[in-house]
């Protein structure tokens, strides 16, 4: 006769409202660097290896946005700008890079233009970038992730990346979001 002990539970049992796993960084630092070198051997330029990496970003941005919002909102989503901004910088930061984004700012001279500042994202920790291609910034790979969250929350948006204090994730809202934003405030 078979023991009625304990069973194993599956990974797949488990709730994905509970638990944050954390992933050890060499893990993660060899994972994104063959990530890279993949999309590097099928690209002939830096740009080209920044859409490349924004590409795969996008992909992996619209699996977490539902896991997101279930941990951390219950299902509920964001519908005014500045809260949706907030949870990426604070929620969707610490989930992804273990701690929230060092600063958010808006454009002085255009309401649709947002920042997000990083002085060393993650991304680029463990990788050695090459003189002829100085310019890369692997951190266009979360700037992917971060149109595809905004785009599948409902606030279409282009993000790109820059140096400038560090790693800039520059994100330009479609003018749609800025008057559904207006419309809300002014009920």
């Amino acid at each position: 006769m078979a023991s009625m002990g304990k069973q194993k539970s599956s990974s797949l049992d488990k709730s994905l409202s509970k638990g944050k796993p954390e992933v050890n960084a060499a893990t993660y630092a060899l994972l994104f660097s063959e990530i890279v070198q993949y999309c590097q051997n099928r690209v002939y330029t830096v740009p080209e290896l920044q859409n490349k990496l924004a590409e795969m970003g996008q992909h992996v941005g619209s699996h977490l946005l539902d896991v997101l919002f279930l941990r951390e909102k219950g299902f509920k989503r964001e519908i005014k700008l500045l809260s949706m901004l907030i949870f990426i910088k604070s929620n969707f930061w610490k989930t992804v890079f273990g701690k929230e984004a060092e600063k958010l700012e808006q454009a002085n001279d255009d309401e649709r233009t947002y920042f997000i500042i990083e002085k060393e994202p993650l991304v680029n920790k463990y990788i050695s970038v090459p003189k002829d291609k100085g310019s890369l910034n692997c951190a266009a790979f979360t700037a992917g992730m971060l149109e595809a969250v905004l785009n599948g929350a409902n606030f279409p948006a282009k993000v790109t990346v820059h140096w400038h204090k560090g790693t800039c994730f520059m994100i330009k809202f479609d003018e749609s979001v800025i008057a559904r934003d207006k419309m809300i405030d002014s009920r």
